[in-house]
């Protein structure tokens, strides 16, 4: 079973879509989460606590911060922006596909983990998730 998502961005942070996810899958089987972009990533993260989220994002921020920063002018990938570059170093960094064991038709996930797209752009995306079952 083969199934897609588009996910609307606004800007750096994660979004989260387990719902979405858990009302595609059935029966028993491996999930595998791929998403079709170079400067964004997937994640399982904790879904109980919003700080989380802003946590991830800020420390990502300040480990890899825009093309305007000084510490970044070695970076030449700047076509679309000083954000262009940077977020495709974090997507190398981050995974960019997930499994995820699906058991009589449920993920099964821990009580406080939920699947996020991780954006690291700055201007609004349409992002694409294609999800298989095997």
């Amino acid at each position: 079973m083969q199934f897609g998502f588009e996910i609307l961005t606004h800007g750096p942070g994660l979004y989260e879509f387990t719902d979405q996810v858990a009302a595609q899958v059935a029966g028993t089987g491996v999930l595998t989460l791929f998403v079709q972009h170079t400067s964004c990533s997937l994640l399982i993260q904790e879904n109980a606590d919003a700080e989380v989220k802003t946590d991830l994002t800020n420390y990502f921020h300040r480990l890899v911060p825009p093309t305007t920063d000084p510490s970044m002018s070695y970076l030449r990938h700047t076509y679309e922006g000083p954000d262009d570059m940077p977020a495709h170093i974090k997507a190398a960094m981050l995974p960019t596909s997930l499994q995820i064991p699906v058991i009589d038709g449920r993920m099964r996930l821990g009580t406080w983990q939920g699947i996020y797209l991780f954006e690291h752009r700055t201007a609004p995306h349409r992002r694409n998730v294609v999800g298989m079952m095997r």
